[in-house]
Order: structure tokens, then sequence, then C-alpha cells
């Protein structure tokens, strides 16, 4: 017993100095980071420190096609730095703030377009991203039509994008969701487990091809043949295709080959600030189409 005692005040005194490794310390470090972004994003959204970017989307088969952007959150912190959206959207998220996130964003991008309409001869329409938890609000549903018909803007310069995850955890809301507003895209496809099964209950217009398959489809086969399985079952199912994470014009090259219709990522066109859209110039980089 004398031994046991000894050998557990022996280890006692170790621990004081020592910290043991526990898995849940990682979870543990993240979460008190979002949890410094809470207060963070409540501030912003209370001052107004949000600001909207927007990419390029551009057609492969017709380049001279008018611009598709994706509207884009940044947000700016009392230092002055921009935050990009995976530093505080997790935290929105998890925290219940992404409904409110969603309906600036909407407010401030239905401002705009109402602002410069009349500059805006060569986009064809925004995309506007919504969350997860936003597809369950009745309430931000009718926010968004009444906003609509506040700025008297055209509902074909508008669309919504929701990804795959976010739908298909949400499907009876977000089939509500899309049959109750503008076009909408699907974005992130091809990242679920069912993606193809639960393709046919989702009325949407448009699939946005998972950037994980995109960018390694000259090295990895597998990727490939993801690609141009999800762009022929689209275009099977008379939806149009984003590839995302468009990095160079090798790439963007080979997924007009496979018969891609819109290409998106760095090779394409950088995020923004949204004033700049106004002229495309300025957005877009200007590669050797064909």
């Amino acid at each position: 017993m004398a031994k046991t005692r000894s050998y557990l005040s022996q280890k006692a005194a170790i621990l004081g100095r020592i910290h043991i490794y526990h898995s849940e310390d990682e979870l543990l470090a993240k979460r008190d980071g979002e949890f410094r972004w809470v207060n963070e994003l409540k501030d912003a959204l209370n001052e107004n420190r949000f600001e909207l970017y927007a990419q390029p989307i551009v057609s492969l088969s017709d380049p001279s096609q008018k611009r598709i952007y994706e509207v884009l959150l940044r947000l700016r912190t009392r230092s002055g730095e921009i935050a990009p959206p995976g530093a505080f959207l997790p935290a929105a998220e998890r925290y219940n703030l992404s409904e409110a996130v969603d309906r600036w964003v909407v407010d401030h991008t239905f401002s705009w377009m109402e602002l410069h309409f009349k500059h805006l001869d060569n986009v064809d329409h925004l995309a506007i991203n919504l969350s997860g938890a936003s597809l369950g609000s009745h309430t931000l549903l009718s926010h968004i039509m009444q906003q609509i018909r506040l700025h008297n803007l055209p509902p074909s310069m508008i669309k919504f994008e929701i990804t795959e995850t976010a739908a298909i955890s949400n499907l009876r809301d977000a089939t509500v969701f899309i049959k109750t507003l503008c076009e909408f895209a699907l974005d992130d496809f091809g990242s679920g487990l069912s993606s193809f099964a639960y393709l046919k209950n989702l009325p949407v217009s448009t699939l946005k091809i998972d950037g994980m398959f995109v960018k390694d489809i000259l090295d990895d086969p597998i990727d490939e043949a993801m690609v141009k399985s999800i762009n022929d079952i689209g275009h099977v199912m008379g939806m149009k295709t984003i590839a995302e994470f468009v990095e160079n014009d090798a790439i963007r090259q080979r997924l007009q080959e496979m018969g891609v219709d819109f290409a998106q990522g760095y090779g394409i066109g950088r995020p923004v600030p949204i004033n700049d859209i106004l002229q495309h110039q300025s957005a877009v980089v200007h590669l050797n189409w064909p």
C-alpha cells in the first residue's frame, strides 16, 4: 500500500508539470476559436462590418456570354484585416447566427443590385449562398420574396446556391425553398455518399461540381471520371454544370473537351470587391480561349 501511495504521489507530481494529450484537446481548441468568433460576428452585424465580394463564372462554350458572379462574404475585423468565410462561418452555423448572416447578404446584395442596375449589362445574374440553417426558416423565405419585390429586381438576375450536404440534410425545407424562389444551384455536388440518389428529388437548375474532383482531373483518372459522370447526369436531367476550382488553362481546356458548361476558379478570376465587377475586365483573367 505504501508503495502504491508513493507511486501515485510521484505520478501526481509529474502530472502537475506535464500535460497529457487527449484527443478532445483539438476539438476544445476549435470550439474555443469558434466561440471567439461569436462576439465578432454579432458586433460585425451590428456595426455593418461585412463586405461583399464576387467571383466570376464563365461559359466554356462561349466566353462572350454575360458573366455570372457568385457573391462571397468577407468580414473586416476591428484591426482592419479581412477575414475569409472559412474563419467565421463555422461559428455562425454552430451558434445559430447563419440566418442573420444570410439575411445581411441578401439585403445588401439586393440593395447593391438596385443601386447599380443600369451598369449591370454585362452580368447575367448573381448567385447568393444560403446556409443549411436558413432553409428551414419560413421567416427568411418570406423576407427574401419581400426584398425582391421591394427592390424591383428581375428574378432572372438572382440565383441562390445551397450545398449538397445542406440540401440533403434538410430535403423537405430545401424543396420548399427551391420551388418558391428563383432558380437554384446545388453547390459542391458529388461530396455526398448518395449524391445521385437525391438529385432526382431536388428541382435545381444547375450543378456545381465539387472542386475536390476538378482540381486533379489532369492527374487522377478517378477524379476525371467523377467529373464526367456528374456532368453527363446533369445534362441528361436538363441541368447546366459548373466546375469549381479551375486553377489553370489546362484544366479549363479539359473541362471544355468534356462538355462542362461553366468554369469558376482562380484560373478564371479571383474574388474581388463587388464594386469591381461594374467593369468586368478587372475581375476576369482573360485566357486564350480557342
